[in-house]
């Protein structure tokens, strides 16, 4: 056996590491889901990749023509999303990596009902759904993954993103319970949480407001290396930013702290967001 694969079946892949990896990929279209396609592509995996974009992700799949198969489709339609599970299954996935999503900067009170429905409908419940109707596949591989893109606000709650961390704590709290729950099987669940990330789809203002509160921003490709790093670390949990994990613990600690902190942040937030639509 090589080192190599030594390494990978003792810190979280099996013998014959990514190449060996059948994995599907959501919310490849753009932002953190295309950069974990070039990031995984370039390891040797076998990758599908879907998302609502055709154009974008056939321009995506011929940069990596010998290793990605593209089936667009609208996750939050129960037709498309079986459509998806049935060329999954038929290509073996081993690995769901739920990086679909989108995000509404806005003051809540600002919102719709409609905008609430859409963002629990993709973020949420159409996460679940498809990685239900897949675990059967994946509980039968010699190593299944389910990999959850959360957010730093799956677990500190910020003005300006209510609807946001509503979808993202729920999230970070169904990776729990689902790992707990597959605790005696094969499939493996890691839950990521980045902290804010430079995409195009990121509206001038917000990108205006990280920078006037200081936030630090990451690029996709760096998102997309550090989830690659937890798999081979065959890590549960994965927290990007230094400041963030410390903000994140003192949140649980003394969230009265965190209260005061980010009231002193609220004028500027206010001053910068409106209604502007992101997908991280």
């Amino acid at each position: 056996m090589r080192w190599s694969d030594r390494l990978f079946r003792r810190q979280g892949l099996p013998e014959g590491g990514w190449p060996a990896q059948r994995v599907l990929i959501t919310g490849a279209s753009g932002g953190i889901g295309q950069a974990l396609v070039d990031e995984l592509a370039a390891a040797g995996t076998q990758l599908m990749i879907t998302g609502r974009r055709a154009e974008a992700l056939a321009a995506t799949a011929a940069r990596h023509p010998d290793r990605i198969t593209a089936v667009p489709a609208d996750l939050t339609r129960a037709e498309e999303r079986q459509r998806l599970v049935s060329a999954a299954r038929q290509a073996g996935c081993t690995m769901l990596i739920n990086a679909a999503g989108m995000n509404r900067v806005e003051l809540f009170t600002e919102g719709s009902d409609a905008e609430i429905e859409r963002l629990v409908a993709l973020n949420l419940t159409a996460t679940l759904q498809l990685t239900r109707a897949l675990l059967p596949q994946l509980m039968v591989a010699r190593q299944g993954w389910v990999i959850t893109l959360g957010s730093t606000f799956g677990t500190l709650g910020y003005p300006g993103q209510v609807g946001y961390c509503a979808t993202k704590f729920a999230l970070r709290g169904f990776s729990q319970a689902l790992r707990r729950e597959l605790a005696d099987t094969r499939v493996r669940v890691l839950h990521v949480s980045p902290r804010a990330t430079r995409t195009a789809m990121n509206a001038p203002e917000v990108e205006a407001m990280n920078a006037a509160l200081g936030n630090a921003m990451d690029s996709p490709a760096r998102v997309a290396q550090a989830v690659r790093s937890a798999v081979e670390r065959g890590r549960q949990e994965a927290q990007l930013g230094r400041p963030e994990r410390l903000f994140v613990r003192l949140n649980a600690l003394l969230p009265g702290v965190v209260d005061r902190a980010l009231a002193r942040q609220l004028p500027v937030i206010r001053r910068f967001i409106g209604t502007s639509e992101t997908t991280p």
